[in-house]
């Protein structure tokens, strides 16, 4: 399914804020850690670090 976009700005440090809502729709919360990278054509795809971890060991569908 996919969800109504939120609408983010980049601040002059470089930071994001996420807006709660998007963050529970995800399963996250503060102290989540998650891992960023650039998927090209101005993507960037947040993943939570145990899930990215447990895909490379082969446990990402058991």
């Amino acid at each position: 399914m996919i969800r109504e976009p939120a609408e983010v700005v980049i601040d002059e440090n470089g930071r994001v804020e996420l807006p709660m809502g998007l963050l529970a729709e995800a399963g996250l919360g503060c102290g989540s850690r998650l891992l960023a990278y650039s998927a090209g054509d101005g993507r960037i795809m947040l993943r939570r670090a145990e899930d990215a971890i447990a895909d490379l060991l082969g446990e990402g569908d058991l």
